[in-house]
Formats: C-alpha cells, sequence, structure tokens
C-alpha cells in the first residue's frame, strides 16, 4: 500500500471521496512491454502519490522479452508495486484474473499497462462512478466526449453494429467493451471473475455480461488516447475469434444460463493436503511443463507423487517425490500413488497436461460436501501446441465429433458426471482405497469403471467444474490422432457390452451406424439410380455439415480440418464395432 506524499495538481476530489478509508488497487496486465513497463509503471505511482492510499499489481503475461527483469528493476525501487509472474502467455483476461487475486482494495481499477489510456483520467471515472451511483465506470472510444484521434468510417460502422448486437442479444447498455481502463467496486470483481471462462478475445464483454446479468449498473466515461493515430482493419481471423467468443458468452449466459449454475462453495477447514499422481515412463519436457504449472498454485497445502518407471538422476522441489515402479500400466502406477499418498484427495493429471494456478483451489472447494467424492475438469489444448495438434484439439472440441462429451475438451457449465478421464480428476483418498483404487484388467477405461463405482455403487457424486482445468498436449493428425481415436471407441464399444449403463449410449454409436451406412449405403448405390442418388444426397448433406462445423478463414486449416473429423468418425466407428464384438 502506498498513501505518498506527492500530490498532483488534478482535480481528485471524488477519488478522495469515494476511496475514503479505503484503498484503489490498480491491475497492469502487461505481455512484451520491456521497453516501456518500467517508466509506465512509475508513471502511475507517481500520480497516485499523495492523492488516496494505493497499491499497484502488475501482471507479467508470460512475456518473451525483458518485461520481467524490468518489472523485478522497478519492484526494487518501489518496493509497494507488486509483481505477479505468469509462467505462459495464457492472454489479458487471465492476467487480470491473476491480478485481481493479489488485490487487497475496496475499488479495482483494470489498467493496460501500456498506458495506451493515460492514466491521468482516473479522477473522472471516480466522477462518473459518484454522479451515476454505479459500480462499474467503463472507458468508451465511442463516447461523443471522447477524443480518439482518425476513427474511419468502416471501424465505426462495424463497431456499432457489433454493439447494437451485443445490446439485442445480452442487454449490454455499452458502445465500447475493449478500452483498456475500467473501474470498478470489489463487490463486482468478487462475482464476475470466479464465474469467467473467457481468457483471451471476448474477456472484457463476458465480464461486463455477467455483471450486468447480476444488477450491477455499468456507465461509460470518455477518454483521450496518448497516440492518437490512423487506425487499420482488424483481420478477419481476429474477427472470427471475437464473434466465436461473442456467440459463446450469449450461449452461456442466454441458453445454458451458466453463470447461474455456479455453485456456492467454501474452503474446507482445515485446508486438506492434495497429494497429485502423475503416471509417466520417463521424464520429458511435457513433464517440465506440467511441474512448473504445479509450482504456481495459489493452493499450496499439496505433495505430489511422481510415477516414472526408473528413478531419474534429478534433484525435484521439497513437495516432489519420485517413486520408481518399473515398467507397469499406469491404472497400476497410479494404485501405487494412492497407497503412497498422504492427502485427504488425490488429484490425477497426465504428465503432458498442466494446470492453470487455480487448478487446485477450484476443486479442492468442493469437497466440503461430504456428498462430492469426486472433481474433474476440461483439459483444453494448449495455446502453444504445433499446428497439427491445435487442429486435433480443435476436432476433438468440435460437436460433431464428441457431441454432449465435448466440455471434456472446451469449458462447459457446471454439472455432475458419472463417468470422467484420469487425466485431470480428484477423488477422496478414502474413497479410492475403499474401492481398491483402478481396475488394472481395462486400459484404457479404468477411469470409466472407477467412476461407475463411485457414481452408482457408491451413490456419490462426481462433479464437472470448467473452472478445474488443466491444458492437455494433443497427439498430432493424422496417424497419433487416429490412433489415440482408435484405442478410445476399442475401449469404448467393450464397456458397451460389459457396462452398458455409462457406455451403450446412442452418442457413442452415431460414428458407427455412419460407417455402417456409408458402406450399406455405397453398395445398394450399385442396385438402382434412385438409391444412388439418395446416397449421394445423404453424403454431401453430411460433408456440407462438416464444412459448416469446421470452418475456419484459413483454408488450410479448414481442409485438414474437415478430414481430420472425416477419418475420426470412420475410425471411431469401426474400432467401436470391433469393441463391441470383443466384449
Amino acid at each position: 500500500m502506498n498513501e505518498g506524499n506527492n500530490s498532483e495538481s488534478h482535480n481528485w476530489a471524488a477519488t478522495r471521496r469515494l476511496a475514503a478509508g479505503g484503498l484503489l488497487s490498480i491491475v497492469m496486465p502487461a505481455h512484451n512491454l520491456g521497453r516501456t513497463i518500467a517508466t509506465n509503471i512509475r508513471e502511475v505511482h507517481n500520480l497516485l502519490s499523495g492523492v488516496v492510499p494505493f497499491e499497484i499489481v502488475v501482471v507479467d503475461d508470460g512475456s518473451t522479452d525483458n518485461t520481467r527483469p524490468e518489472i523485478e528493476r522497478i519492484v526494487a525501487l518501489i518496493p509497494t508495486v507488486r509483481p505477479v509472474f505468469m509462467l505462459h502467455n495464457m492472454g489479458k483476461g487471465a492476467a487480470l484474473k491473476r491480478g485481481f487475486s493479489a488485490t487487497r482494495g475496496s475499488f479495482v481499477l483494470l489498467l493496460d499497462a501500456d498506458l495506451d489510456i493515460p492514466p491521468g483520467q482516473i479522477n473522472r471515472f471516480f466522477e462518473i462512478m459518484e454522479r451515476e451511483n454505479t459500480q462499474v465506470v467503463i472507458g468508451s472510444k465511442m463516447h461523443p466526449g471522447s477524443s480518439v484521434g482518425v476513427y474511419p468510417w468502416h471501424r465505426k460502422l462495424a463497431s456499432s453494429i457489433y454493439y447494437m448486437l451485443v445490446k439485442i442479444l445480452m442487454g449490454l447498455p455499452v458502445r465500447d467493451t475493449q478500452t483498456g481502463m475500467k473501474l470498478f467496486k470489489r463487490e463486482v470483481l468478487d462475482w464476475t471473475f470466479p464465474r469467467m471462462l473467457v481468457k483471451r478475445f471476448a474477456f472484457d464483454l463476458e465480464l461486463l455480461a455477467i455483471a450486468h446479468d447480476k444488477g450491477y449498473k455499468i456507465a461509460e466515461s470518455p477518454v483521450e488516447l496518448a497516440h492518437q493515430s490512423t487506425w487499420g482493419f482488424h483481420k478477419p481471423a481476429s474477427v472470427y475469434d471475437i464473434l466465436i467468443d461473442t456467440a459463446a458468452v450469449f450461449y452461456r449466459i442466454r441458453i445454458l444460463h451458466y453463470y447461474q449454475t455456479i455453485r456456492s462453495t467454501h474452503m474446507p477447514v482445515p485446508e486438506p493436503l492434495v497429494s497429485i499422481v502423475v503416471a509417466y515412463p520417463a521424464a520429458s519436457s511435457v513433464l517440465d511443463e506440467c511441474v512448473a504449472g504445479i509450482n504456481e498454485q495459489l493452493y499450496t497445502n499439496y505433495e505430489v507423487i511422481l510415477l516414472p518407471d526408473v528413478k531419474s538422476a534429478r534433484t525435484w522441489p521439497q513437495k516432489f517425490r519420485e517413486i520408481p515402479t518399473g515398467k507397469i500400466r499406469p491404472a497400476e502406477k497410479r494404485n501405487i500413488g494412492i497407497r503412497e499418498a498422504r492427502g485427504d484427495i488425490i488429484a490425477f493429471i497426465d504428465d503432458d497436461a498442466y494446470p492453470t494456478d487455480t487448478w487446485l483451489q477450484e476443486a479442492v472447494v468442493y469437497f466440503s460436501d461430504e456428498h462430492v467424492a469426486g472433481v474433474g475438469g476440461p483439459a483444453v489444448t494448449p495455446p502453444n501446441d504445433p499446428y497439427m495438434a491445435k487442429l486435433s484439439g480443435r476436432i476433438y472440441a468440435s460437436r460433431f465429433v464428441s457431441g454432449q462429451y465435448r466440455y471434456r475438451y472446451e469449458a462447459g457449465r457446471v454439472r455432475s458426471v458419472d463417468d470422467y478421464p484420469s487425466c485431470n480428476l480428484f477423488v477422496r483418498t478414502s474413497m479410492l482405497r475403499q474401492l481398491g483404487g483402478f481396475r488394472t484388467d481395462f486400459w484404457p477405461g479404468e477411469d470409466t469403471f472407477l467412476c461407475m463405482e463411485i457414481t452408482r455403487g457408491q451413490g456419490k457424486e462426481i462433479v464437472y467444474d470448467p473452472r478445474v482445468m488443466v491444458f492437455h498436449h494433443r497427439r498430432k493428425l493424422f496417424l497419433p490422432h487416429l490412433r489415440q481415436i482408435g484405442r478410445y471407441a476399442m475401449h469404448r464399444g467393450y464397456f458397451a457390452r460389459k457396462f452398458p449403463s455409462t457406455s451403450r449410449r446412442i452418442s457413442y454409436m452415431i460414428p458407427s451406424l455412419f460407417v455402417i451406412g456409408l458402406l450399406a449405403g455405397g453398395g445398394l448405390s450399385f442396385v438402382s439410380d434412385w438409391c444412388r442418388y439418395i446416397y449421394l444426397a445423404v453424403v454431401a448433406i453430411y460433408a456440407a455439415i462438416i464444412l459448416a462445423a469446421t470452418f475456419s478463414f484459413h483454408p488450410l486449416a479448414w481442409a485438414i480440418t474437415f478430414a481430420g473429423v472425416f477419418l475420426t468418425h470412420v475410425v471411431y466407428g469401426t474400432r467401436f464395432i470391433f469393441g463391441l464384438a470383443t466384449g
């Protein structure tokens, strides 16, 4: 906290009145701003010194230049500046969420660290908040009083159409969500941030939409830009990403009512020890990424059990234990982890996955409810995956591949589940030991049987929460991806015969019906012209649907994804039949 001793000539009356007896927190997200970040932090610090008690939380969003050392240098000179360093570039939204978690203020200002919006305008935001009795004030380049330089007609038209659409779809009464200065009363962010899923393109829209949906009042402020210049065109791919995220926010608010499904939870007292179990054959670069992600956890009461085939020569952090297991199956390794665990909860994560920094925190709160025996969350494709691996992830997240289970690969609403993969699964240790751990006569598929025993055998609940998120590296297209798909299909077909309660579902059988139809229809097309016309029409409809579902502004990505979806259907459908036959 800083109360300072240098008063500026600005009229800070409204700021002083509203912030009296409290603290103003400024969160500054930064990415690759090594040239200017130290100067910009100092400018904000000098501006507010002597005005109100304040703190500056600067977040380095995985920069690849000298942003971090520059932040460390300025922190050494101004100790009241609090740094937050993110391991990966997760996007502005994730950086702001992480920064907010480090704040203590009753008012929170989200301020882009490039200072494109000069911070001298802060008091105007407080004046509007006081005058209009709002909980949120946002800067708006579209405000009639704004000074933004040459704002071309095509940009203004596109923005007007977009925000008219936002108002119609979500009732959000704003003309601009992207300007990099926003002032909130803390209660608003306490409500909105825990519910947010978007971390990149439409983060600001989701933040304001959740606040508005809750009933918080939002006002707009005119702004002046520091660098008034001509404006270019948005890239088509960026426009597409923004529209997709916008549609997702609308879907969650108006269709899923996702934001209302978030359960009221609280941290168990005392905080339980979590044993994180990682089974793998040998150390690798992806394991290093997993370990680094675990070390970034905001929840710190955990231990880590590493289960390689043979002992390595590496020195692990204090909370880590390495237990060599020999060359055995993953289920057998995890059972060793269950026996060795000291925690009340065991978290299973694959070595080729890495968690978000709130992973443990978001999961542990559910275990205050004795009826909850397990918690899972999405395993999304990492933003730094290779091109063909990203396309594999896109296929997994497609509605026409994963169907109603796509929430496993991208964020969905909170729900109860009866089957969840162990790449991101938390289970009470007592429950695991009561059940004898994982079955070792199934692979893959041991997690399906475990979840069935928990939910149907013991009558307990497994909760899915999208905030319990990990990033899971994908197999590249085509062969590695299809081999993995084939293994999944074989086990699902086998389980459909052995355990119909969790696996004999029509959604699992659709690809097999497609393969049968493809072969049977092809044969019948030689019988008569009408059969051939019907067959070709059905194939054309299928192709049109998949083309629409896999659309991308990048023609190569579109073509590869289309081919990948088709081959995934064929391989899954064929291997499911084999699994069903051998069950």
